[in-house]
């Protein structure tokens, strides 16, 4: 008899298998061209790991690039490995999309482009448009971070001072043909969104990202603000004719993660209901709401009967505050234990698919009814931990979390609840 705590690990091991590029690219790779060269381009948590896919489905040695995080390399046999900061973009960063995008310039109308895009490329493949200074860019995310921003409002805002997101990837590949495969960490799975789009048309406008900056009170340098209220930086749009002929296709996506969970959880013998892959806001609110859901499930049997497990994915939000350390998953579990306070038969695990949780090397943990309880026994203040933005130091110190290392692959955050 599987424990509860064994069956929630287990949908997150099946939610992770379910994005492997292994497992999940095969059957979506193009046929090789007749003529011409087939390129790798590619950029993201999981770019490494798709690159090396992409190398044994064709059965030899590809040429091209991709960059991924720190620690996240495979070694492949003809495309060449970069690694560069993440969350943080830094020189290598930018080191890497001049070299991919010198590749992309290169190719002709003969040759194929098999671009791979995952979760992380964002900073991964950092360029800032022309005038714009690194450092300008770091503070403009960094102060949309903290003051709450969802994925795809900083990511709107991204591809309009950059010079390689927002389709200037795809255009640089012309007139060669680009094959965008995707392993998508972002709500609603938006193209131009995962990893802010670089082989993509983007619909929104130097407006749109202005607008955003003003409704979160980012103050901009002068002359970005005043290039994007001219247009200057505006992105590739979809009727753009050197996009045309390119195809884009998703290999993995977190509602295939959930679902993928939901087949383990049924084999164990609980109903699984999925509430939505792309859930946002407050980490620490939507753990609030969640147990209020919880609650009712478990005492009145409404929407759904026990024994069962709730799933749900996406990407929440930790707004600046406290001086310790925390993630998404992590402040996420301690607000729903908190607000559970012991609740009996119930059980949750939150987790990073990419193996890190905030920027640290943990994916997430594991609460049940005794968790409460066991911070008391350590003299720890559940309240204070999470008001103090410490959610990991709590769990760490109740040996609560979930360290699976770099997994490769990234298809957002995972959140089950298990109700007995």
């Amino acid at each position: 008899m599987f424990t509860p705590e064994a069956v929630l690990r287990q949908m997150f091991e099946a939610a992770i298998t379910s994005a492997q590029p292994a497992s999940c690219l095969p059957l979506l790779f193009p046929q090789e061209p007749e003529t011409g060269r087939l390129v790798v381009l590619g950029a993201g948590k999981a770019s490494a790991a798709m690159a090396r896919a992409a190398e044994e489905h064709y059965g030899r040695p590809l040429e091209g690039v991709v960059v991924t995080r720190y620690g996240h390399a495979v070694p492949c046999d003809g495309i060449e490995i970069l690694e560069a900061a993440h969350p943080v973009p830094d020189a290598a960063s930018r080191m890497a999309a001049k070299r991919i995008l010198a590749f992309a310039n290169s190719l002709t109308a003969d040759d194929t482009v098999l671009c791979l895009i995952s979760g992380g490329g964002s900073s991964l493949l950092a360029l800032p448009a022309k005038g714009v200074k690194p450092e300008e860019t770091r503070e403009i995310n960094r102060a949309l971070t903290k003051a709450g921003a969802t994925i795809n409002e900083m990511n709107c805002v991204r591809r309009h001072i950059s010079a390689v997101k927002g389709g200037r990837l795809a255009v640089a590949c012309h007139p060669a043909r680009v094959h965008t495969l995707i392993i998508s960490d972002v709500p609603g799975n938006d193209p131009a969104s995962v990893a802010s789009g670089p082989t993509e048309p983007d619909k929104t406008t130097c407006a749109d990202a202005l607008k955003i900056v003003d409704r979160y009170g980012v103050v901009l340098p002068g002359h970005i603000r005043s290039a994007l209220e001219n247009d200057a930086y505006e992105s590739v749009k979809p009727d753009d004719p050197r996009l045309a002929g390119n195809q884009t296709r998703f290999a993995a996506s977190p509602q295939f993660a959930l679902e993928a969970a939901a087949r383990v959880a049924r084999a164990a013998g609980y109903d699984a209901h999925i509430l939505g892959a792309a859930i946002e806001g407050e980490a620490r609110e939507v753990g609030t709401v969640m147990a209020g859901i919880t609650c009712q499930v478990s005492s009145h049997t409404q929407p759904f009967e026990p024994p069962c497990v709730l799933l749900s994915g996406g990407e929440t939000t930790v707004t600046g505050h406290g001086s310790g350390h925390s993630g998404r998953n992590a402040e996420f579990l301690l607000s729903l234990a908190i607000a559970l306070d012991g609740h009996d038969g119930v059980y949750a695990i939150a987790g990073d698919t990419d193996g890190i949780d905030g920027g640290k090397d943990v994916a997430g943990a594991v609460i049940g009814p005794e968790t409460l309880a066991r911070g008391r026994a350590h003299g720890m203040s559940c309240r204070e931990f999470l008001d103090n933005g410490d959610a990991h130091a709590f769990f760490e110190t109740i040996g609560a979390q979930v360290i699976t290392g770099p997994t490769l692959t990234n298809v957002n955050d995972f959140r089950a609840i298990l109700i007995e």
